[in-house]
């Protein structure tokens, strides 16, 4: 059973891939009850991978694991005037619903914001979309498909990202999606609020390049106080350093001490107490000015050591990590400590999945990660019996090709 501090949300989730689903899904782990309302073929996240070499089913891919945890699976069929019956039903009683759709298509199923509110005025409904809806002012582009790549490219990101300008790079990972997500999370849960205290729902508008460009305050501040474009400079931030990957006996690592007193703590576990006083190195700005020079004399120590031995140096002292994969992440006990990798069931394998955790820990109401991602359709018959359909109807339903479970 859900438990968090959303225990008792209803939330109807229309979404695929990634964006939508991950919104849902901070939701769910934090207690919402979270239908996934799918085609009859699924969403089509379920179909990529990676898959387990001992996997014959291939139901659900670890993409698919990773943003649909704790959620309940409802297969329907919204062409079929039944379908959207069924739906409009659950609009009925959900607090919110999350879609990520092209723009104008629930519309034309009957099944948009306005047709929704007239049966539900309380309902929260949120859109997520490369650029927007009508809501939040009609962009140029609002009818463009888009892709996470694609809003890093437009949200600034990728133009700031790289070694060069002519070699730019979209961070790791999905960001145009997750972050996306997690404003539109912020942004249904804001309007819940209002929809308590006034019993008015309201139409949350989220633009995958909107969102972005609010996490690009690099771009904006430099242009907006300066008249200038940043361009990429490899790991660094325009302003500070060392602020930058540095290279040690046994590969790289991440090093970061720009402000004055955590300079001077560097300088002293160097070994290079008068570095403050060189002028090239006495401020933060003549710091960035000289950072090629600052490198070379943090690096003759640096290069000279291994991983381990700075990490027993400067670990506790200035902010340093080493560049970690995959494989130390999963050996790290931080993140065992903080539950950042719980596993789940992965239908199929002999052996459970390990999916994210959740990152944000309540005291009183923790979130959790409660169950797996659900099968397609897993649980159709459930949901449909509570709102009153009998097993007979149900039958009927399946036969009719109206729903799958």
């Amino acid at each position: 059973m859900p438990t968090g501090a959303l225990k008792g949300l209803r939330v109807l989730d229309l979404t695929h891939a990634l964006a939508g689903p991950f919104c849902s899904q901070v939701l769910a782990d934090h207690g919402a009850d979270v239908i996934k309302v799918e085609p009859l073929d699924g969403d089509f996240f379920r179909r990529m991978g990676p898959f387990r070499d001992d996997d014959r089913q291939r139901q659900l891919g670890g993409l698919f694991q990773a943003c649909n945890r704790n959620k309940q699976s409802l297969a329907l069929n919204l062409k079929h005037p039944e379908g959207q019956a069924l739906l409009r039903q659950l609009a009925g009683t959900a607090d919110a619903l999350v879609e990520n759709y092209r723009a104008g298509v629930r519309e034309k199923l009957g099944l948009g914001y306005e047709q929704l509110r007239s049966i539900n005025p309380a309902l929260v409904y949120t859109s997520v979309r490369g650029f927007g809806d009508r809501v939040g002012g009609v962009s140029p582009y609002m009818d463009w498909p888009a892709f996470d790549i694609v809003a890093q490219a437009m949200g600034g990101w990728m133009g700031i990202t790289g070694t060069d300008p002519e070699h730019p790079v979209k961070v790791g990972g999905g960001a145009g999606d997750t972050v996306s997500g997690l404003f539109a999370a912020f942004g249904t849960m804001a309007a819940l609020w209002h929809a308590r205290a006034t019993g008015q729902g309201q139409y949350v508008d989220v633009a995958m390049t909107d969102s972005i460009l609010a996490l690009s305050e690099l771009v904006v501040s430099q242009y907006s106080f300066r008249g200038v474009s940043p361009v990429p400079v490899g790991n660094g931030i325009p302003g500070m350093a060392p602020f930058d990957t540095v290279r040690v006996k046994d590969g790289v690592v991440a090093l970061a001490a720009p402000h004055d007193p955590q300079f001077r703590e560097l300088a002293a576990l160097i070994g290079r107490p008068e570095l403050p006083q060189d002028p090239r190195f006495a401020d933060e700005e003549s710091r960035w000015t000289h950072r090629a020079a600052l490198m070379e004399e943090i690096e003759r120590f640096t290069a000279a050591r291994t991983k381990a031995e700075l990490r027993e140096l400067f670990g506790n002292r200035i902010p340093f990590s080493p560049i970690y994969t995959a494989e130390d992440i999963f050996s790290d006990p931080h993140f065992a400590a903080r539950q950042m990798l719980p596993e789940v069931e992965q239908p199929g394998s002999a052996r459970p999945a390990v999916v994210p955790g959740v990152p944000v820990k309540l005291s009183s109401t923790p979130g959790a990660v409660r169950h797996r991602a659900p099968l397609l359709g897993e649980h159709t018959r459930e949901i449909l019996g509570r709102i009153g359909l009998s097993a007979a109807k149900i039958d009927e339903l399946v036969a009719a090709r109206v729903v799958s479970g």
